[in-house]
């Protein structure tokens, strides 16, 4: 491998490890209050594709894959059904909230009753801030691609 790949590729293990310590920084306050989280897995896909999306939208040419086309071909395919996913999770959380109501999660402790309405607030924040963003960068992500892949086959760049 040339000197360009092996850089591109400690940038992305760089920039994961920046991804996995924000979604612990955005989860830990959660999981000191809360017994039984049900949205770990669709907050964790938010928060991974809120900033790897948006480092790729603007940073695509700094990655490995830059000049592959059929990867990015196949990312931005796999774009449309991940928006559908990433709605639907937005909608199940909302629906969850309307229904049922985010103080049900909590621990049965006494301080818990005094933090309740700030960690439900938080909770409801960062979810809708990161699930918007993920579908909002989820759909501007294959304009993107397309156009790298125009970029790459027309004038050799990305």
């Amino acid at each position: 491998m040339n000197r360009h790949t092996i850089l591109s590729f400690r940038m992305e293990l760089l920039w994961w490890l920046i991804t996995a310590v924000v979604v612990i920084g955005v989860l830990f306050p959660i999981y000191q209050c809360v017994l039984y989280y049900p949205f770990v897995v669709s907050n964790i896909i938010f928060i991974v594709v809120f900033i790897n999306f948006t480092r790729y939208v603007f940073l695509l040419k700094h990655t490995f894959w830059a000049h592959h086309q059929l990867t990015k071909i196949i990312v931005g395919v796999l774009c449309f059904p991940l928006i559908f996913y990433l709605i639907s999770e937005i909608n199940y959380f909302k629906t969850y909230m309307d229904e049922v109501g985010l103080y049900a999660i909590f621990k049965p402790a006494v301080d818990n009753l005094t933090t309740a309405p700030d960690v439900t607030r938080y909770i409801r924040n960062e979810m809708l801030f990161f699930g918007i963003g993920a579908v909002i960068i989820a759909c501007i992500m294959p304009f993107r691609l397309i156009m790298s892949v125009w970029r790459t086959h027309n004038k050799g760049t990305v």
